[in-house]
């Protein structure tokens, strides 16, 4: 069978909707620090000066049965270092020139409880006792790539070497274990200014590797692509998306495949107008595409992970920034990890390590825009090839449900009118099958279908089934 989330407006026949509106399905969040920057801990990191957005890499791997996070701290930064938590509020960050950011680490074994080991690589203020894995590297990314048949290359690492002043350039590294890299690898050609989550992964579409960084036009920031078949040369990174003036920047965006769709965390940078209430802070929206070359919006007023009430220096810990990484499925569902801070990006914030889930296939969902009224929802052509179809969808009170299979007309086949169909109970992923008396799916080989909703009180997430999508003319 094949699934398809209806968040991807190429499933849904837009002429022929009527109340019906599509929302984004936050994550529930756990509101549970998991860790947090400890430089003002007892006893003291004193390598975990700021965490800033820290850009989180999430990893299982399954061979040592741990949960690998991988995430940036600025292990130097006078400010930081030198204004203690209760002298903050009255006072401006001023960051330097000549701060230096690294990469650290921790494990977890639960996915909950999380330990920053003691690694023994780099001398960080006179010491190796620390979790740090590879200084001056900023907004690194990490992962685990599965196919790899090369042992050393299993970890593979992307970053910007950022020295004090201009000294800077894009570098790859690789490891066996995770913990020990090689020496970085300078790219042979381009230098984006990549100062940001420069997100890595292998597209299982193409097998090719695909960074997603950002480069900057006419003042703004804009999310890039670059793109190799070997992780060492690079092509020169191209603009795939941007957001909407300077009051919604698209900051970074890691990314991941779902469902033969690629789904963006988007984290969006509001500037512009000082005066806004959510100026210079972080929202994490979610993004799509089926081509990583053209990225839309599901819903532009809906965070994906909205930032917590409150305002710093009394505000929920995630209050002013959002940066998540790429999703790990735990027990079923899809857990969020991220770093939330409690400040304004560029003021003095503490930033925390925390999580949050929504249940597998549900990140948006289509319900009736007026509540008196039922929504009407066509979907795009399909071809049948079996007899199963299930739809994903949670009822409220007083629902109302029903789907016909029609022809691009609208007009239902016979024996699939909303008379003869039957809904089952939800299985253990929340689907029901959709029956029609006396008749099955494969009847309808050869034929152009249509699935046409209408419904009212209804969250409706996805459809899965012996479907094919029939490429759209427009």
């Amino acid at each position: 069978m094949n699934k398809f989330l209806l968040l991807d407006s190429g499933l849904v026949d837009g002429f022929l909707m009527s109340n019906a509106a599509i929302h984004v399905n936050p994550i529930h969040k756990e509101n549970k620090v998991l860790f947090h920057e400890d430089y003002f801990s007892e006893p003291p990191r004193l390598w975990e000066v700021r965490y800033d957005n820290s850009y989180p890499n999430l990893i299982y791997d399954p061979q040592i049965e741990r949960y690998r996070l991988y995430y940036s701290v600025f292990t130097y930064d006078k400010d930081a270092a030198r204004t203690p938590l209760n002298e903050r509020v009255n006072k401006r960050y001023k960051p330097t020139e000549d701060r230096i950011v690294s990469l650290c680490y921790a494990e977890s074994k639960d996915s909950i409880h999380w330990e920053k080991p003691d690694l023994y690589l780099h001398e960080i203020n006179g010491s190796k006792r620390n979790n740090v894995i590879l200084p001056y590297a900023h907004g690194t990314s990490v992962f685990l790539d599965t196919e790899e048949q090369d042992k050393d290359k299993r970890y593979k690492l992307m970053t910007k070497i950022d020295y004090a002043g201009h000294n800077n350039f894009m570098a790859v590294a690789f490891s066996r274990d995770g913990i020990h890299f090689t020496e970085p690898r300078e790219w042979a050609k381009y230098n984006p200014q990549a100062d940001t989550h420069n997100f890595v992964f292998r597209d299982q579409k193409t097998g090719h590797y695909i960074l997603m960084t950002r480069i900057w036009r006419n003042g703004l920031r804009i999310v890039a692509k670059s793109e190799s078949t070997d992780f060492i040369n690079w092509s020169e990174p191209q603009e795939v998306y941007r957001g909407n003036g300077f009051q919604n920047q698209v900051y970074s965006m890691p990314v991941f495949q779902y469902a033969n769709l690629y789904l963006g965390l988007a984290s969006v940078y509001h500037e512009g107008d000082q005066i806004d209430e959510n100026y210079d802070t972080v929202d994490c929206f979610l993004k799509f595409t089926t081509n990583l070359d053209a990225w839309d919006s599901i819903n532009d007023e809906e965070p994906f992970i909205p930032r917590g009430a409150g305002h710093y220096p009394t505000g929920a810990p995630d209050c002013g920034c959002i940066y998540a990484s790429a999703p790990v499925e735990i027990d079923g569902r899809m857990y969020f990890y991220y770093m939330g801070g409690n400040g304004q990006h560029t003021n003095f914030r503490e930033t925390s390590f925390m999580r949050g889930y929504v249940e597998k296939d549900q990140f948006a969902y289509y319900t009736n825009k007026r509540t008196e009224t039922n929504a009407i929802l066509q979907t795009t052509a399909f071809d049948v090839y079996g007899d199963n179809l299930k739809v994903l969808m949670k009822e409220e009170t007083n629902a109302q449900f029903k789907v016909e299979i029609t022809n691009r007309k609208g007009i239902p086949f016979e024996g699939f009118e909303a008379a003869s169909m039957q809904v089952s109970e939800p299985d253990e992923d929340g689907y029901r099958d959709i029956t029609y008396n006396g008749h099955t799916l494969s009847e309808l080989k050869g034929k152009e279908i249509y699935l046409r909703f209408t419904f009212q009180n209804i969250k409706l997430f996805a459809i899965q089934g012996d479907l094919s999508k029939i490429k759209r003319k427009y």
